[in-house]
């Protein structure tokens, strides 16, 4: 029976990507009943907080809403269609706010993550581990992981940092849209040439606490960095590949090699701009042309005028409509990754609930994940492959994760700060400034010895 609903639910989303052979659904069936669907990055949770204010503690997350104003990609009916396993929740705050209240709202995602898992007992269960997402999955429940999206969360403190992991955050991406005091950020002009040593040092303590290195969102310099640095595997939790779409947000081919030897994992993203190159210089054209009638405050052609602005541009858009993006364009994105780093080292972070509706033909919400896996097997993929990508492959990462903290179980804390370790960086001549955490353990006492 659930099968056929299945074949129903495939066949809406389906159409006119693909023809859906009830052979590969029923693939697709038998591969999640035994492995764990886990999405890298999901921003409802997030939203929820954003849209609904005091409502989210008490509304009703189990169906509809999908059919609101501006319509959820998620709610649990459909997570249940979709058979997701697992789901890291994207717990993300503006940067441009004062640190103390990023740090404050972190918390109170952090919170209300917990707080759904608690209101849903039957459908969702926190978890920390690989071991946990597999026991809450046997169970036939959904394991909740949480990932905070942006270093600019833990206010330039470690101590802050171990907190969030001791309330179960997963991972840390180590920028979001802005470069910060230690990391280059992929969407804004780099300050530091990928990672200081402060950066350093945090990407170190992730190892240790157990805790994976999100990629997302930072640049190539500091993607390059991380991946020297790191001794854990690391993820990119919502990227695309770069060959397909020239966008910064999205991974090199030589980064994916990269990754592959390091034995982390892509985990490709859904969002138009990181999935079609077309797409992508469209939207371009189409912010240009926005600015080009509204630019403040003489600049626009129509500045002070909305209802001439809006007219313009309804006129632009009927001349120049959206390019097309598909799953189809997904499945490249898959594909190159696959091609490229091996099919050990891709997995699936929609940014679902993130991308205001912005989503490819066919993977327009939860529901549509096995839409996708029928793709691949429809392209060729054996069950195993499809097995890897859907789960099994950001579950070896968590697993050598833990392993890498077991390992580094006897080193104390990292406790140096942002300022005295950047500081004193800058303040040597650039052929004596240290290239690692460990270069730095002698002239650094505040880092433990161990460290050495």
């Amino acid at each position: 029976m659930k099968i056929f609903a299945l074949i129903a639910c495939l066949s809406l989303t389906a159409t006119p990507v693909f023809a859906v052979s009830p052979d590969s659904v029923a693939r697709v069936a038998r591969i999640l009943k035994t492995t764990p669907l886990i999405d890298g990055h999901n921003d409802w949770a997030e939203v929820l907080r954003e849209r609904e204010g005091e409502a989210r503690w008490t509304m009703d997350l189990r169906q509809g809403l999908g059919a609101r104003p501006i319509p959820y990609n998620t709610d649990i009916a459909r997570l249940r269609q979709g058979m997701v396993g697992g789901q890291f929740w994207s717990v993300w705050v503006d940067a441009s706010l004062p640190p103390l209240e990023q740090v404050k709202e972190t918390l109170e995602q952090i919170d209300l993550v917990k707080d759904i898992a608690a209101r849903y007992p039957d459908t969702f269960e926190m978890a920390r581990t690989a071991d946990d997402v597999r026991r809450i999955h046997k169970a036939g429940k959904i394991a909740c992981l949480i990932g905070v999206e942006g270093g600019n969360q833990i206010a330039d403190s470690l101590s802050v940092l171990r907190a969030y992991r001791d309330l179960g955050a997963g991972y840390l991406t180590l920028t979001h849209s802005k470069t910060i005091e230690w990391a280059d950020s992929a969407t804004d002009n780099p300050k530091h040439g990928g990672l200081t040593p402060y950066g350093e040092a945090v990407v170190h303590e992730l190892n240790r606490l157990g805790m994976l290195v999100d990629l997302s969102h930072v640049s190539e310099a500091t993607m390059r960095a991380a991946l020297r640095v790191s001794k854990a595997p690391v993820i990119f939790s919502h990227s695309g590949a770069r060959a397909l779409d020239d966008h910064p947000r999205d991974v090199p081919d030589d980064v994916l090699r990269l990754v592959a030897a390091n034995g982390g994992v892509v985990m490709v993203n859904y969002a138009l701009a990181y999935v079609s190159d077309d797409y992508r210089r469209w939207s371009s054209d189409k912010h240009a042309e926005e600015a080009r009638y509204n630019s403040p405050p003489f600049g626009g052609l129509y500045i002070g005028q909305p209802d001439r602005a809006a007219e313009a541009m309804k006129q632009w858009l009927a001349a120049h409509p959206a390019p097309r993006v598909t799953l189809s364009q997904v499945a490249d994105h898959i594909e190159h990754i696959a091609k490229v780093a091996g099919v050990d080292h891709v997995g699936i972070g929609s940014d679902f609930d993130g991308v205001d509706n912005d989503l490819p033909e066919g993977l327009r919400d939860v529901s549509t994940y096995p839409a996708l896996l029928a793709e691949l097997i429809r392209r060729g993929w054996s069950d195993a492959e499809v097995a890897k990508l859907a789960g099994g492959n950001v579950l070896r990462v968590m697993e050598r994760a833990e392993a890498v903290a077991a390992s580094m179980k006897g080193e104390l804390p990292v406790t140096v700060t942002e300022p005295a370790l950047d500081g004193q960086a800058a303040a040597r001549p650039r052929s004596q400034r240290p290239n690692s955490v460990r270069s730095i353990t002698s002239a650094a006492p505040v880092i433990p010895a161990r460290l050495g």
